[in-house]
Order: structure tokens, then C-alpha cells, then sequence
């Protein structure tokens, strides 16, 4: 009798293929955990494979790097600008004798960071990159746009609202705003522009994104997360107490809004138009040398009537428009 060396697999059912027969591979299984269904914010990185150590050591890899990451580039700094010529601090506070090279190197010293911060969510925790600005798994762009304008609303309110009370109380107006010539203000206005939109979007992928899904990844209180970030985020600044309380308010209310829209686009969006109007501020006025020492600003008690103002009006007009727009709270 004739064997035949490859016989045909019998056909299946109706003619159909064999069972256990498959035309192609079985796709390969993803390296990333699968998104929690129907989680807030805080909660995206409850994946299944979520183990308390992974949050340590992420966090651990995080802080690290934000130190070291910063050393390096404030060091090669100093080397290049001694290399170029470049004026040498005065003070030890200082970054560098020229305002606006010690300005690029602080924004980098914090911006250089974000690839860190989305590497580690996925090598560490084994989760999507995305899942770190919004729970839909990437920033929202159209929301994140409407969160500007809301934004630029709310920082013209409180602007008007702290001037009108210094006037009110008799304090000086005129050294707020000042001009020092379009030569020396439009190299910091690239530089601001440029840099300033990642420094911030930095800053919040930190605390109100790693910080608040490192805690929510296993604690259903999302407030243990909100407060802690928001003090961390505080001690890392160097101003007097009523700028170290407008920052921790500021903290405070980013992280709320965070977990209550299921994204980072509201924060982002406030903290870069803050950073945006201060630096240009201080640059429009030959100030940005006392800009980049945040212990020597003076921060009136007057400007948290600001703050407050400013807060509270964003607050109001995002989750507005969220509920307008129907805005995803949890994932899908």
C-alpha cells in the first residue's frame, strides 16, 4: 500500500476547514497589560498585572531620574556656556550669568524627563504610555484646546481681580509690568514659546499623572493621592509662604480636576498658560534673572485673592464645558 508522506487534513464540518486548523499564526500576546474597565483616572494603572512593587520602583525610577536628569543637563550647561563664552553666574543661586541661557537650561532640566516618565510606565508597570493623559489612552486634543480658553479667561479675571485689590489696599502697581525692548525680549519669548508647553506638560505628568495613578493603583481613595502630590509638588519650589500656598492650591485643584475629567488636558493647559504669561512677564520687563530665583520673587498675599479667583472660575468653566461635551470620566 502507497503511504502518502503529507496527507491532507480531513475537512471540517460543511466543507469547511479542519479543527485546529488556522490559516495564520495566533497573534502574539501584547506586552502591555490590559486597561481596567470603566476606571477613573487614578485608577488606569489597576491593570492585572499591578504589584505594589512596580509603583515603588517606577516612582523610585521617576524621582531619580528627575534629579538626575536635571544635574546632567544643568552641569552640561554650565560646561557648554563656559565653552561659548557665555557670562558665568555671580550669585550661587544663579544658572548662568545670561538670564535666557539659564532659562533654557532650567526648562530642559525638567522637560528632558517626559520620555523618561512614559518609558517607565511601560517597562515598570507594563501599561500603554497613553494611559498617562487621559483614560481615553492619549491626550484629547479638541478638549485640551477648549481647556485653554478657558484658561485664558480665568488668568484675565484673576489678573483684573489682583490688580484692582493692590490698588484697593494701596500697594504699587507699577513695578508689575515694565518693557525693556523688543532685542532683549524676543530671544526669551522663542525660548518661552518653545519650551515652556513641555516643561509644564512635564510637571504634570509627574505629580497630578504618575504620582496620583501610583497611589490609585491600589488605594480606592483618590484624595490619599490628590494630597500628596499637591505637597510634593509644593516643596519643590522655592518661594516665600504665600507663593508656596498659591502653589499647593494650584496642585491641589489640577489634581481634583484630573480625576474628575479622566485626563491631564485641564492641568496642562493652565499650568503652560501660568508659566507662559509669568516667564513673558518677567522677560517683558528686564526681570527674568529674579524670575529664575523663586526665593527673591515677591509674592504678595494679594496675588492668592488671585489665585483663588482664577481657580475657581477655571474650576467652574471646565467642568461646564466637560458635562456639555459629554467628556469621558472613566475608561471604555
Amino acid at each position: 500500500m502507497e503511504m502518502q508522506d503529507n496527507p491532507e487534513p480531513s475537512p471540517g464540518p460543511y466543507g469547511g476547514p479542519p479543527a485546529g486548523y488556522y490559516p495564520y499564526p495566533p497573534p502574539r500576546p501584547s506586552w502591555y497589560a490590559p486597561v481596567p474597565h470603566d476606571a477613573r483616572y487614578d485608577q488606569l494603572a489597576r491593570t492585572p498585572v499591578s504589584r505594589v512593587w512596580r509603583q515603588v520602583v517606577g516612582t523610585l525610577a521617576v524621582a531619580a531620574a528627575f534629579f538626575v536628569i536635571g544635574a546632567i543637563v544643568l552641569l552640561a550647561g554650565v560646561i557648554i556656556g563656559a565653552v561659548l563664552g557665555i557670562p558665568q553666574p555671580e550669585r550661587p543661586e544663579q544658572i548662568s550669568g545670561d538670564p535666557v541661557y539659564g532659562m533654557i537650561l532650567l526648562l530642559l532640566s525638567i522637560a528632558a524627563v517626559l520620555p523618561v516618565v512614559f518609558g517607565v510606565a511601560a517597562l515598570v508597570q507594563r501599561r500603554r504610555p497613553g494611559t498617562l493623559s487621559s483614560v481615553a489612552g492619549r491626550v484629547r486634543w479638541s478638549w485640551l484646546l477648549i481647556c485653554v480658553g478657558a484658561a485664558v479667561l480665568s488668568m484675565v479675571l484673576a489678573q483684573i481681580a489682583q490688580v484692582v485689590l493692590l490698588v484697593a489696599t494701596g500697594e504699587r502697581t507699577e513695578g508689575i509690568f515694565g518693557w525693556t525692548g523688543w532685542e532683549r525680549f524676543l530671544p526669551a519669548l522663542v525660548v518661552i514659546v518653545l519650551l515652556v508647553p513641555f516643561q509644564a506638560a512635564t510637571e504634570e505628568y509627574l505629580f497630578r499623572g504618575w504620582l496620583l495613578q501610583a497611589f490609585g493603583a491600589h488605594l480606592r481613595n483618590p484624595w490619599w493621592g490628590i494630597v500628596i502630590s499637591s505637597v510634593l509638588f509644593a516643596s519643590l519650589h522655592g518661594y516665600q509662604w504665600a507663593g508656596l500656598l498659591d502653589v499647593f492650591a494650584f496642585g491641589l485643584a489640577m489634581a481634583v480636576l484630573t480625576v474628575w475629567t479622566g485626563g491631564l488636558e485641564a492641568a496642562i493647559a493652565l499650568h503652560v498658560l501660568n508659566n507662559t504669561v509669568a516667564f513673558g512677564i518677567s522677560a517683558a520687563a528686564g526681570q527674568l534673572d529674579q524670575a529664575l530665583d523663586q526665593a527673591s520673587v515677591p509674592v504678595p498675599w494679594q496675588s492668592l485673592v488671585g489665585t483663588v479667583v482664577q481657580l475657581g472660575v477655571f474650576i467652574l468653566l471646565v467642568l461646564y464645558f466637560a458635562k456639555k461635551r459629554s467628556i469621558s470620566t472613566t475608561s471604555g
